[in-house]
């Protein structure tokens, strides 16, 4: 099981106990994995006596990753407009080091010992574009405050009868959902796939990624699940687990997942929310039994942030070309920095009530997010309220987005919002240079690969017409 702890520094002593664990248990191998830029596990299966090796303390341990994690895109395509790596370097290893608190087995995987792991330069700091590394930059600002961020996500996402050779024969065209018609909440569809539905619940569970709740959303075959609050890096981990989970989970049931953020034109998209609060290790800091919203300043001053800062850092919370597909006025997502009272309408969502529940909702995200990118973006933002003290000026919107008549939605393009992000001063002070230069180069390849493809729908519009 993974531990709880959530510690500024990698867990690499030989003594701890993840690793006399393995010693004990005489197991012949190890699963070992690090997030891509788009927040994909790429790993690897290390021989026991490699991973002894590799959980070895600074300055030795570690082992070898091929950086090119870092200098292609999805689709193994390589980038054209990277400078931290690319063909110009000969795609050397980057050291990659495991965090032995990350411990856990993974029970679909004939419980095989496994852990993740993040990017350092070989003098031992960090690797400035590991999106691990760079949700841990954006924590240790919020530790200089005296603050620990305290996070839960939530995804929304499809589910399908395909294979990847199904899938690769149908040519990207009509995925077969497994369930049909609009029925969120619905016992009666999660009787469908029973196993697929108890195995997520039980077999995450058992892989360290609690989860609060997981029910059937409003769409074909769609579910939702809220993961276990935790500390900011802990959730991050326990959320790219998830999503690499499901999927390998559901190739046990037939069942493919799509964390796309927005499959079909005419059903809704697929959301990946972010509650956080702030604690100084005992308390709830979001909460004010005083205030009239039972807001504390340091709630209003976090918001604040969040709504001045939110296209700052949009690329990172809709990463993809989709990702725009999902930002539809009249659809469950919103289009604007806007905030309310328990209101599903607004980008911001303020939860506040008891101390233990007073919270924030940063509604903005998709489901094809980076955990480690968007925690990172989403409390770098709430961070820079409370850094500047900002006042929470702007009133909350009421029903449906009343109050947000006059407030600029959100770009409806990721090269537009990828051009603000590399203006940013706020994105460049908390993530540094590096990381958001080669962040956007990586945004604007991605638009670029969009601009030269020929789609279905232009097929469908102007093959016979035009």
């Amino acid at each position: 099981m993974a531990s709880k702890k959530n510690s500024s520094s990698l867990g690499t002593s030989q003594d701890h106990p993840a690793v006399a664990a393995i010693r004990k248990s005489g197991a012949g191998k190890v699963k070992v994995a690090c997030s891509d830029i788009d927040g994909v596990l790429r790993g690897k299966y290390l021989h026991r006596d490699k991973f002894f090796g590799a959980a070895e303390p600074y300055p030795g341990g570690g082992f070898g990753f091929c950086d090119v994690v870092f200098g292609w895109d999805s689709s193994d395509q390589c980038y054209d407009n990277a400078q931290v790596t690319g063909w110009q370097h000969g795609f050397p290893d980057a050291l990659a080091r495991l965090d032995l608190d990350t411990a856990r087995h993974v029970p679909w995987d004939g419980n095989v010992p496994f852990f993740l792991g993040e990017f350092v330069n070989a003098d031992g700091t960090p690797y400035a574009v590991c999106p691990r590394q760079t949700l841990k930059r954006v924590l240790k600002r919020a530790e200089k405050l005296g603050l620990q961020a305290m996070t839960g996500m939530e995804f929304e996402w499809f589910n399908f009868a395909e294979t990847p050779q199904s899938w690769a024969a149908k040519k990207g065209v009509g995925p077969e959902p497994i369930t049909p018609g609009m029925f969120g909440y619905s016992l009666l569809r999660m009787a469908d796939r029973r196993e697929f539905f108890n195995a997520l619940m039980d077999d995450m569970a058992a892989f360290g990624v609690p989860i609060e709740g997981l029910h059937t959303e409003t769409g074909p075959g769609v579910y939702e699940v809220a993961i276990a609050f935790s500390t900011a890096l802990e959730q991050a981990d326990r959320a790219i687990l998830f999503k690499t989970g499901a999927r390998e989970i559901g190739k046990k049931h037939g069942v493919m997942p799509s964390f796309m953020a927005k499959w079909n034109a005419a059903l809704p998209g697929c959301s990946g929310h972010i509650h956080q609060s702030l604690s100084d290790g005992k308390n709830n800091l979001f909460f004010d039994a005083k205030s009239p919203r039972k807001m504390s300043r340091l709630f209003e001053s976090y918001l604040a942030g969040q709504v001045a800062c939110l296209m700052d850092f949009a690329p990172m919370f809709w990463p993809t070309i989709n990702s725009y597909k999902r930002l539809v006025d009249g659809f469950w997502a919103p289009v604007k920095p806007t905030w309310g009272l328990d209101n599903r309408t607004a980008s911001f969502r303020v939860i506040a009530g008891s101390p233990k529940a007073t919270r924030l909702e940063t509604r903005c995200p998709g489901a094809d997010v980076n955990p480690y990118l968007a925690m990172a973006a989403v409390i770098a933002a709430g961070l820079h309220g409370v850094e500047k003290g900002l006042k929470l000026t702007a009133p909350p919107i009421t029903g449906t987005n009343q109050g947000a008549e006059h407030i600029p939605r959100a770009p409806r393009s990721l090269i537009e919002s990828t051009r603000n992000f590399q203006k940013s001063d706020v994105a460049r002070d908390f993530l540094g240079d590096t990381f958001v230069d080669h962040f956007a180069a990586t945004r604007e390849w991605e638009h670029r690969q969009w601009q030269d493809a020929v789609t279905d729908w232009e097929l469908k519009r102007y093959f016979e017409i035009i």
